[in-house]
């Protein structure tokens, strides 16, 4: 058993309870959110060793900011692994560049979920194989 609580976020009940059914006999304790609030007083009280959201998790009201963004700003060296149905490379990239160390296609959770934690955990990061290519080459971008 790995040391510590990993705190899942996500508005889909049924995908959250099939994440954490996966998890439970791996960490000390798995603890699930279903929103901002307590997505954040979860973090405050638990100290999580990682935290997997939903990239589409919602933000505060008016806030343009995406849950990675928000979650990097306020609490700095978060271990955090998305999750997401978009298997578009610059989707990866952006989260990435946001702060998250994983990233786990919501289809291949089963297999590339406990992996991507174990990797963000040791202080790696870890990408889903199955995510789609870019379009262009990055040094094409303009």
């Amino acid at each position: 058993m790995r040391h510590g609580a990993v705190l899942l976020a996500d508005r889909h009940s049924p995908m959250l309870e099939g994440v954490r059914d996966l998890l439970e006999g791996c960490f000390e304790a798995v603890i699930m959110v279903a929103d901002e609030s307590s997505l954040f007083q979860a973090i405050d009280k638990l100290q999580p060793a990682c935290v997997v959201v939903d990239v589409s998790f919602p933000c505060s009201a008016g806030s343009n900011e995406n849950v990675v963004s928000l979650l990097h700003k306020r609490v700095p060296g978060l271990k955090l692994v998305v999750l997401s149905v978009h298997d578009e490379r610059v989707v990866v990239e952006r989260v990435l560049e946001l702060g998250a160390a994983g990233f786990v296609l919501k289809r291949s959770a089963v297999t590339d979920l406990l992996p991507a934690i174990d990797a963000v955990l040791a202080g790696g990061t870890y990408v889903s194989p199955g995510v789609r290519p870019s379009v262009a080459p990055k040094a094409a971008r303009v």
